[in-house]
């Protein structure tokens, strides 16, 4: 009866074994992962160009948001590298392409580009993730997409005020989360971070 048992656990354990090494790779997701490597740390690039021409131009304010933004992409790109490479993919080289214009088109293009993240990319990826099972790409993706509406508002804020000349009622600092680039007004900073509930003395600060 022993052998019988044995041999019924080998089999069992073979098939479990077999139908592991043949799960179907996540294709999609692979390919959102790079694609989102590309794009997050193109805007991360593009961002600290972006606070650069800013303060050339005296607008200190906004290019404490670029800063804080361009941190904030980077730790997208990082964490959708980390989960790639969970999956066994290599990242190919690239090389981030970008325009810097004046502050005011800078603040535009960041906002037609957050936009087209929150409304059609992330969507997307976070529905390829699910269908495909990939659970850690899913809150890469999440954790992305929740921080750019708040960049998207943060950006539309800045250029009403830039437009207006009210400058000086924009955010004099903020917060980025280490975990996931969740962004903060300093001045409403929660003790954890809403995303990822890491505490808010790990936050790298900009003001």
């Amino acid at each position: 009866m022993k052998s019988v048992n044995l041999i019924f656990v080998l089999v069992i354990t073979s098939l479990i074994a077999f139908t592991g090494c043949n799960q179907p790779k996540p294709v999609k997701t692979i390919q959102n992962l790079k694609d989102g490597i590309i794009g997050e740390t193109t805007a991360g690039k593009k961002y600290e160009a972006f606070a650069q021409k800013a303060r050339e131009e005296g607008f200190d304010t906004i290019a404490k948001l670029f800063d804080a933004a361009s941190k904030a992409e980077s730790i997208h790109a990082a964490n959708h590298k980390k989960v790639l490479d969970e999956l066994g993919e290599t990242m190919e080289d690239f090389t981030p392409e970008f325009e810097v214009k004046t502050t005011a088109e800078n603040l535009q293009a960041a906002i037609t580009g957050e936009s087209y993240e929150v409304s059609t990319m992330y969507p997307q990826f976070l529905a390829d993730a699910k269908a495909e099972k990939v659970e850690k790409a899913e809150k890469s993706f999440t954790w992305a997409f929740d921080t750019e509406k708040k960049h998207n508002d943060f950006y539309t804020a800045a250029l009403a005020a830039l437009n207006t000349g009210s400058e000086r009622n924009l955010p004099v600092g903020y917060a980025v989360c280490p975990t996931c680039g969740n962004t903060y007004d300093i001045a409403g900073v929660d003790a954890k971070c809403a995303f990822c509930q890491t505490d808010k003395e790990k936050f790298i600060t900009f003001n």
